[in-house]
């Protein structure tokens, strides 16, 4: 198999050849079609997640064919899946008996504590994995696996707020928009000052305005989902926000949050932040997005490019998602009319 590594904190990827894994208990061998790159993969990089280890092959957000099972793995050959954040779980304590495995604190994640999916093939629990149709093309459907779950869970977060503000408008922004606005509420998006293509982005798909994130909201908000990686952005929020809103933060790392005054979470306000995800996450997000028939904007590399997809995330030049893709097949199918 060939996969791109990163040996620690602060390096650049490596390619490497290694041989097969063999399927243990309960897993399967993936194929790896596309993976998506994810701004969580620069955390990994900077050394951010303190809980990584390395060397490590990253990606979260993978598509491929079942072609290998070991016992007990409960995907038969050929199921095409997703492989996303969630690896596995305890599966006993308080957090994994109530519905929220997201929390467990023996969970393990894709990319983070074991391989991802930067690699022509990858290992994975058969029971985190998440069964897609196969009419979903690998390439489009790697951003609904991180950037879209998130996305999900965070909007959610929200309960029926009307008006909602997004702060970052990236991978996870350009696609909980178009869930936002097909359950007919109104977006506003605060984007990195003077950024007028992603404002512009941004209002294609139906955000009723855009702007900086340095500029005051135009009407008050019922609640506010920031995915941007910067803390200052949270008093920002609290401040746009009506009484009895919510500001829900989507990352799993942020800048730290300057002190803020109280009179700015007064009146019922909450602050709440969003961390990781379930499989029922994956089954109700995936129904979601069929019904609202959600596109995701993405751009193609090749596996050996990753390094460059990473930079080109790091520095702003992706607009929706960077897409590696892992697989002469799923190149192919890249390049067809109409794709």
């Amino acid at each position: 198999m060939h996969c791109m590594v990163l040996d620690r904190p602060g390096a650049r990827l490596r390619e490497e050849h290694r041989e097969l894994p063999a399927c243990t208990a309960g897993k399967v061998l993936i194929r790896v079609h596309a993976c998506g790159v994810c701004r969580t993969d620069l955390h990994l990089q900077d050394g951010d997640l303190p809980a990584a280890s390395y060397p490590r092959v990253p990606g979260h957000q993978a598509v491929g064919e079942v072609v290998a099972r070991g016992p007990d793995a409960v995907l038969p050959l050929g199921a095409w899946v997703g492989a996303a954040w969630l690896a596995g779980t305890c599966g006993h304590c308080g957090f994994c008996r109530s519905g929220h495995e997201n929390l467990c604190d023996q969970a393990t994640f894709h990319g983070c504590h074991v391989d991802g999916g930067y690699a022509s093939h990858m290992l994975a629990d058969s029971r985190y994995c998440i069964p897609l149709e196969r009419t979903l093309a690998a390439a489009q459907a790697t951003p609904l696996l991180c950037a879209g779950l998130i996305g999900w869970r965070t909007l959610r977060m929200a309960g029926d707020a009307r008006s909602i503000g997004i702060y970052g408008f990236g991978s996870a922004a350009h696609l909980v928009t178009q869930l936002a606005r097909h359950e007919g509420r109104r977006v506003l998006a605060f984007t990195t000052p003077g950024d007028s293509a992603a404002q512009d982005f941004a209002r294609g798909l139906g955000a009723a305005w855009a702007g900086g994130s340095d500029e005051a909201t135009p009407e008050p908000l019922d609640a506010a989902l920031v995915f941007a990686p910067v803390g200052a952005l949270v008093p920002k929020a609290l401040r746009d926000i009506r009484k009895g809103g919510t500001v829900v933060c989507g990352g799993i790392h942020m800048s730290d949050i300057p002190s803020f005054p109280y009179a700015s979470l007064w009146g019922e306000r909450q602050l709440r932040s969003v961390a990781n995800l379930t499989r029922q996450d994956g089954v109700e997000f995936m129904q979601a997005a069929a019904a609202a028939r959600i596109t995701a904007r993405i751009s193609c590399y090749p596996l050996q490019q990753a390094n460059t997809a990473l930079d080109d995330l790091r520095a702003g030049r992706v607009q929706g998602t960077a897409v590696l893709l892992c697989s002469d097949a799923a190149a192919e199918a890249q390049q067809r009319p109409g794709r």
